[in-house]
């Protein structure tokens, strides 16, 4: 895959998860191991000058605070350890 392939299939995965607000992080968490702050954190330490802060902005589309107060609640018993689970299956991949 080339490069330029790879940055347009980001960009629209991006896109995908900012238009789709009401699946929430921890929900991701519990079903692929990761989340739209686990992809900030992939891209600040790709960029190496990017602060975690920053990183966020980039992949929620507004300021992190922002958007948890828009759109995360609070997380259940249930999701909680769905996250555990699933966290766990990702020691292999790094």
């Amino acid at each position: 895959m080339s490069d330029a392939v790879a940055a347009t299939a980001f960009r629209r995965l991006v896109a995908h998860l900012q238009h789709r607000t009401d699946v929430e992080n921890i929900d991701l968490m519990g079903l692929a191991g990761f989340c739209r702050n686990c992809l900030a954190d992939w891209v600040m330490e790709a960029d190496g000058a990017l602060t975690r802060d920053q990183a966020r902005e980039i992949i929620h589309g507004m300021p992190f605070a922002e958007w948890k107060g828009k759109y995360q609640g609070e997380a259940t018993p249930e999701q909680l350890a769905r996250m555990k689970e699933s966290v766990a299956k990702n020691a292999d991949t790094h």
